[in-house]
This record gives structure tokens, sequence and C-alpha cells, in this order.
């Protein structure tokens, strides 16, 4: 009798195996089929638990039903085209906080989050590095001569661009637009032709958004570069103090500003058709 109980275990446990090992093995064509007793709830719930946890996977959830924190950011904005998402930084160096993907309508900054976006724009790494190479430049075209040449005139250059950098990002970026509740982020265009994109991204410097997401005169930049402009008479020799050296450098920060915008609005493009890399 012993052979034919050690029989009887071994066609039970063969489709045991040939189910928990399905991946590895295709079940006997002609293996016997045993049939297991409906009121046993230990072995049902034994045998669904593989497929729970299957279609937890596939769901994005947890067996106990959470969310999974591994949820893509797709997911989150499932309208925006990856390949259209304004990214943190540029080339993984320069910021780009202040951009805002085509197609998203995220709510006003508040006054402590434009603070951070105008302390991260002047005191950021890449910034430093910019201030240096547009002083250097500077220095070197002897823009201002009585800065003078050398090093000594590559700290005068740089220390008077990074004091306009800085003031000029806290009014435009934080303090006026939180008078004004003013929305200075740039909501990008993202598609449409080529035309229409680069003159809505250089009028960008002159028109805003209001905290009601309507769009308004960009009183932030306006204004906000002007009254930077009027305190480096502080700090600049009365020789580029004139009218003519105030609306110089005033063009100059607005330009800049104006050129920003459109290497935001092209740079998920430049990245995709030309770099051939996700933004």
């Amino acid at each position: 009798m012993r052979p034919l109980w050690w029989l009887i275990l071994g066609l039970i446990a063969i489709p045991a195996l040939g189910q928990n090992d399905s991946s590895q093995c295709s079940p006997l064509p002609d293996a016997p089929v045993v049939m297991l007793n409906p009121t046993d709830g230990a072995a049902m719930a034994s045998a669904s638990a593989p497929q729970q946890l299957t279609a937890a996977a596939t769901s994005g959830q947890q067996p106990g039903g959470e969310q999974s924190s591994t949820t893509s950011t797709s997911a989150e904005h499932p309208d925006v085209d990856p390949r259209e998402r304004q990214p943190k930084r540029i080339l993984g160096m320069m910021p780009n906080y202040r951009a805002v993907s085509a197609g998203e309508t995220p709510p006003p900054p508040s006054a402590k989050e434009s603070f951070k976006l105008a302390t991260v724009n002047s005191f950021d790494y890449s910034a430093i590095i910019f201030t240096g190479l547009t002083s250097l430049l500077a220095e070197g075209t002897n823009t201002h001569p009585d800065f003078g040449k050398g090093i000594p005139g590559f700290w005068a250059y740089s220390w008077r661009g990074f004091i306009d950098k800085t003031d000029g990002n806290y009014l435009v970026v934080f303090a006026l637009p939180t008078v004004l509740h003013e929305d200075l982020r740039y909501y990008a265009m993202g598609n449409g032709g080529f035309k229409r994109r680069i003159f809505y991204a250089a009028t960008s410097v002159l028109i805003a958004r209001n905290y009601q997401g309507e769009k308004t005169f960009s009183g932030a930049e306006v204004f906000g570069r002007a009254i930077a402009q009027g305190a480096s008479m502080l700090y600049y020799p009365d020789r580029d103090n004139t009218i003519g050296a105030l609306f110089a450098r005033y063009g100059y920060s607005v330009g800049r500003d104006a050129i920003t915008a459109t290497f935001r609005e092209f740079w998920p493009d430049i990245s995709t058709h030309v770099l051939h890399r996700n933004p």
C-alpha cells in the first residue's frame, strides 16, 4: 500500500509545482487535474494572492490599496507631451524654475515661493559663473574704461554685475510681483508656428499674468528693471550714469530677459530634435 500512497501524493504535487513555477516549465499535457475543495478558504486565498500582486503592480498600487510612490510624472499631467516639458534645469546647469510647461496652469506663486525663485536665480552656482563670464567679456572689450583692466578691472565688473543681477531678481521676481499680484513665470506656448512662438516669447517681458490667470501689463518687469538701474547709479562712476548709459543698461537687462524667455520656449525642441534627448 505504501507505493500507492506515494503515487497519490505525487499526482497531487505535480499540478501544484506546475502552478508555482509556470514561468520555467509548462504543465504536462496529460497530467491529471486535482479539484480543490471550494470551501477551503485558505487554499483559494493562497491561489489568488499572486494574481492580486500582479494586478496591484500593473495599476501602480500597493497590495493594501495604497498608491505607489513610483507613479510617473506624466500621470500628473497626462495632457502634456513629455517632449514639451520644461525641465528644472537646462543642460543640468541653468536654473529654469520660472518656466511653466505648455498646457499646465499652476496656482499663482506665494510670496515665499517668489522669494525662493529670486534667491535661486541670484545665488545659484550657474548664476555666479554667468556673471563671471559676462564680466570677463566686458573687461576684455573695455566696456567701462574707468574700471580698468586686468584683475582689478575684472573685479570691478564682477561685483557690480552681481549686484545688478541680484537686486534686479528680487525686484522683478519677488517684491513687485507680490505687491502687484503678478505672476512673472514664463508660460511656454510649446507648439505653433516659429514666428508666432518667437514673438510670444520675446514680448513676454511686457505681458504677465495676474493672480486670476488673466493677461496683464508686466509692471513688475518694466518698473523693476528701471528701479534696479536707478539704484545702480550709487555704485557706477558718473560717466556711466548719463541718461544714455542708463537707457543702455536698462535695454540690456530687459533684452536679456526676452532672450532668456525665447531660449526657454524652444529648449524642448532643441533638446528633442537636435540633441535627441529628453528636455
